[in-house]
């Protein structure tokens, strides 16, 4: 016969190993919702190029006035060098608008040249004073495909997936 510590022994095993609590099944766990994001390599705002085909990474250093913009590829992961010598973006103010040229960053290091690029940048006093505006990225053609009056806002983007937060 056995002893009474051995069933006591084996009641408190059985009961660790089904585990406690409210006993649901595994398929009554609730899921965690997957939300997808973006996050821009350089903590800047991400303009999206169709429907996440592509990206442009806007950064703004407001005490060099300076603003960059990365060409990077749906997931903000690789940069994609594009032929544009310059990017055009309408900034539109509360009382005027104003027209953003940057132009095409050559990088020794990467072999980049003006045409075959994915930094562009510019320099505008204005963009020490202004925090925010809405703008228009006028054109810009990604491998072979054309995009043209992209709005978004500064420093928001358009990313839908980011505005849900």
């Amino acid at each position: 016969m056995k002893q009474p510590w051995f069933f006591v022994t084996l009641a408190l095993l059985s009961g660790l190993m089904t585990g406690c609590g409210d006993n649901k099944p595994a398929t009554q766990v609730p899921a965690v919702a997957h939300k997808h994001e973006h996050k821009p390599p350089h903590g800047g705002t991400p303009v999206e190029l169709g429907q996440e085909e592509y990206h442009v990474e806007l950064v703004l250093d407001p005490a060099s006035s300076k603003l960059q913009a990365y060409v990077m590829d749906g997931e903000l992961e690789n940069f994609v060098r594009v032929g544009a010598p310059a990017l055009e973006i309408e900034a539109r103010l509360p009382d005027r608008s104003e027209a953003l040229v940057l132009k095409a960053v050559p990088n020794t290091a990467t072999g980049e040249t003006v045409g075959d690029t994915s930094l562009f940048e510019t320099q505008a006093e204005w963009l020490k004073k202004v925090a925010t505006f809405d703008a228009v990225l006028k054109e810009l053609t990604v491998k072979g495909k054309s995009y043209q009056n992209v709005t978004f806002n500064f420093p928001k983007g358009n990313d839908k997936d980011e505005k849900a937060n």
